[in-house]
């Protein structure tokens, strides 16, 4: 496997000082083994995704909505983080002013280690009553019967962002901030289709972020990078986080 080989440039944004945030999107689970919305294999028992990840599906039928999130949740819990999760967490653990913005709803970047996730579409591992709104965790890899329910009765909808529905304005406005503030943004493994969070890296170009893409295929964001890396994220952010002064393990 040849070498990876940074420009000088990008080495020296790395290694100085300010804070580098990396924007990670499904390509970065994917390598865990998790299917992406869009990639082949993206449907799932004839449906496809999106028509299970609205709040009209739920309405219309709940139990079909929560069989798919079921199935997620089990998919999530037999993965394992992979090396690019991994170093991430370590230079998260080397450089505590990183930030990582994830459009994952997996769980894997916690697992791996990496504190304070700014999670955009929420955590398949959070459950939100319809009723009362009120959230919390639930790690159990069987839920019982489903649909779930709260305490008070009301059904239990999965804590994830659906389609058609606002992120949470408080996650949008801290990630915005965290780019805007970084040295250099790592967007890796994510389409750069979805907005708002597709919307990031212009932000962080806006304030004279370094934006370095990290994604095997051309994305709407490639011509505006400053740097792009043709590589899978697994392959990629290990050198990177190296390079940043990160501690890899065997793991990563």
């Amino acid at each position: 496997m040849d070498p990876i080989v940074l420009s000088v440039a990008l080495r020296r944004r790395l290694a100085g000082p300010g804070p580098i945030v990396a924007l990670t999107g499904a390509g970065v689970s994917a390598e865990s083994g998790l299917a992406t919305f869009r990639g082949p294999g993206g449907l799932w028992k004839g449906h496809e995704p999106q028509d299970l990840a609205t709040p009209g599906a739920f309405a219309r039928d709940p139990l079909l909505v929560w069989r798919f999130y079921a199935w997620r949740r089990a998919c999530a819990a037999a993965a394992l983080p992979n090396p690019a999760h991994h170093a991430l967490a370590a230079l998260s653990a080397a450089r505590p002013e990183t930030r990582i913005v994830t459009q994952n709803v997996d769980g894997l970047h916690e697992r791996a280690g990496t504190p304070d996730v700014l999670r955009l579409h929420g955590s398949l591992w959070r459950l939100r009553c319809v009723e009362e709104g009120e959230e919390h965790e639930d790690l159990r890899g069987d839920l019982g019967p489903l649909p779930p329910r709260c305490a008070c009765g009301a059904l239990l909808r999965p804590a994830v962002v659906w389609f058609g529905e606002a992120l949470p304005p408080g996650v949008l406005a801290a990630a915005q901030a965290a780019v805007r503030q970084a040295a250099v943004l790592l967007v890796a493994g994510t389409s750069s289709l979805v907005w708002p969070a597709a919307g990031l890296p212009g932000i962080a170009r806006a304030a004279g972020v370094h934006v370095v893409e990290i994604n095997p295929e051309p994305t709407p964001l490639s011509d505006d990078a400053d740097e792009v890396l043709r590589l899978p994220a697994g392959r990629a952010l290990p050198v990177l986080a190296a390079a940043a002064g990160a501690a890899l393990g065997a793991s990563a």
